[in-house]
C-alpha cells in the first residue's frame, strides 16, 4: 500500500532510469549485512542451542530483521526529503512519546535492568534508536530555519538544548547512557558544521565532559565500571569480567583467527557474544585481518555518509546536507563506543555495532538510514526533490549520468 501511494513521485527506484542508486554506498552496506548475518549466525549458535534446541534460532530472527530492514530501506528512499522536513517537528514529539511510554510498567520492557524496550508478542521495540534518527531530523530542520540565528547569538545556539536536554533526561531516566553520549555527540557535531561558533563549541565541550564527570559520580555502577576497565584483571571473575572474556578473544585470533565457527569464548564464556561484543567473536575467528577489514567497510560506509552530506550541501540542499552528517556521526558514535568497549579503550557499556550486531530495533532502523542517505545522494545529483520543484513525468525520463 505505501509503495502505492509513493509510486507517482521519482525515487531511486522508479524512475525512467531504472534504479539509479548509489552503488558504492549501497555494496558498504550489503557487505556489512552479510557478515553481520554470519557472525551472529557462529556466536549465537551454542546460546540459541541450549535455549531453544535450535542452534540456527538467531540466525533465522536475524534474517527476518534482515527483510524488514530491506524494505524500510526501499520505503525510505521513495519519500522525499522535503516530507521528511516538513514532518521534523511531528518526529521529534513521536519521539518524546516513544521514551515516556519505554517508562510506563506495563508498557516498558525491563532486561537487565533496564526499561530499554516495548514489548509486542513477538519483537521488541526500542525507542532509543527511533529518536536518535528523529532528533537528528528535527535539528537539521532547525539548523535550515534558524541558520543566521544559530551561527550569530547565543539564543540560537542555546535553542536546541531546550529539547535535548528533556530527551537525554528521558533516555537516562531508562537507563541509557550509551545512547544519550551518542545522540548528544551527534547533535553537537550538527551545530558545529551548521556555523556554532569556535568559542561556543567549546564551552559546549567543556559542559558535555562536566556533565558525563557528573553522571558517573551519580551512580556508583558507572564508577565501578570506569575503575575497573583501566584494570580488568583486578576483578576479572566480578565486574571485569565481560572485558577480560573479550580480551581473551582477541587474543586466541591472532593475525589470522581459529577459523569461522571456532570461537571458544562464544560457548557462554563471553556474555552477549552475539549483541554487544560480536566484534570480539568476529576478532576471535577472523583474526587481526578479519578484524582491520570489518573496521575498513565501517569507515568506508561512515565517510561516504559524509560526502553525501557535502554533495547536498554543494547543490544547496542544506536540510538534506545536516541529515546526512548527522546520520553519520550517529554511525560512526557508535561504532566507536562498541569497538572501544570491545578492545578495552572504554568502560563496558551496552551499545549495538551498527549493522553487525543481533537486534531488531537496531537493524532495521540502520537500514532505513541507509535508505535515507541514498535517496539524498539522489536528489542532490539529479536536483529533484525539493519542496520548490514540482514533479512531471519528464523526471521519469530524463537520463542523468550518476558522476560519482
Amino acid at each position: 500500500m505505501i509503495f502505492g501511494i509513493l509510486k507517482p513521485y521519482p525515487s531511486p527506484l522508479i524512475s525512467g532510469r531504472g534504479i539509479d542508486l548509489d552503488f558504492p554506498m549501497l555494496a558498504g552496506c550489503l557487505a556489512l549485512l552479510g557478515l553481520g548475518l554470519v557472525m551472529i549466525t557462529s556466536a549465537s549458535s551454542e546460546v540459541a542451542a541450549v535455549q531453544s534446541g535450535n542452534p540456527l534460532y538467531h540466525m533465522f530472527r536475524h534474517l527476518v530483521y534482515v527483510f524488514l530492514g530491506l524494505v524500510a530501506c526501499g520505503a525510505t528512499m521513495m519519500v522525499p526529503i522535503a516530507t521528511w522536513q516538513r514532518m521534523g517537528f511531528m518526529m521529534l514529539l513521536g519521539a518524546f512519546g516513544l521514551l515516556v511510554m519505554v517508562l510506563v510498567p506495563g508498557i516498558g520492557r525491563e532486561v537487565n535492568g533496564s526499561m530499554r524496550w516495548i514489548g509486542f508478542s513477538f519483537f521488541n521495540v526500542q525507542p532509543s534508536e527511533i529518536a536518535k534518527v528523529f532528533v537528528v531530523v528535527y535539528l537539521a530542520g532547525y539548523l535550515v530555519r534558524r541558520q543566521t540565528e544559530v551561527r550569530e547569538t547565543w539564543m540560537g545556539f542555546f535553542k536546541p538544548f531546550i529539547v535535548l536536554l528533556p530527551m537525554a533526561a528521558l533516555l537516562l531516566m531508562e537507563p541509557d547512557f550509551g545512547a544519550t553520549v551518542v545522540m548528544m555527540g551527534a547533535a553537537a557535531a550538527m551545530l558545529f558544521l551548521g556555523g556554532v561558533g569556535l568559542f561556543r563549541f567549546s564551552l559546549m565541550v567543556v559542559l558535555a565532559v562536566l556533565a558525563v564527570f557528573v553522571l558517573v559520580q551519580a551512580q556508583p555502577y558507572r564508577m565501578a565500571r570506569l575503575i575497573t576497565f583501566t584494570d580488568p584483571w583486578s576483578d576479572q571473575f566480578g565486574s571485569g569480567y565481560q572485558l577480560t572474556q573479550a580480551l581473551i578473544a582477541f587474543g586466541r585470533g591472532e593475525w589470522l583467527g581459529v577459523g569461522l565457527g571456532n570461537s571458544v569464548q562464544k560457548q557462554f564464556y563471553l556474555p552477549e557474544a552475539h549483541t554487544d561484543f560480536v566484534f570480539s567473536v568476529l576478532a576471535e575467528e577472523l583474526g587481526v585481518v578479519g578484524s582491520l577489514v570489518t573496521i575498513a567497510l565501517f569507515v568506508f560506509v561512515t565517510v561516504r555518509a559524509l560526502y553525501i552530506g557535502l554533495w547536498a550541501e554543494k547543490a544547496k540542499q542544506y536540510f538534506a546536507a545536516y541529515v546526512a552528517f548527522g546520520l553519520a556521526f550517529l554511525w560512526i558514535g557508535q561504532f566507536l563506543i562498541n569497538i572501544g568497549v570491545n578492545v578495552g579503550l572504554l568502560p563496558t557499556k551496552g551499545l549495538t555495532l551498527p549493522f553487525l550486531s543481533y537486534g531488531g530495533s537496531s537493524l532495521v532502523i540502520c537500514c532505513a538510514c541507509v535508505g535515507l542517505l541514498l535517496r539524498i545522494e539522489w536528489e542532490s545529483r539529479t536536483h529533484l526533490g525539493s519542496e520548490e520543484h514540482e514533479f512531471s513525468e519528464s523526471d521519469f525520463a530524463e537520463e542523468t549520468s550518476h558522476g560519482r
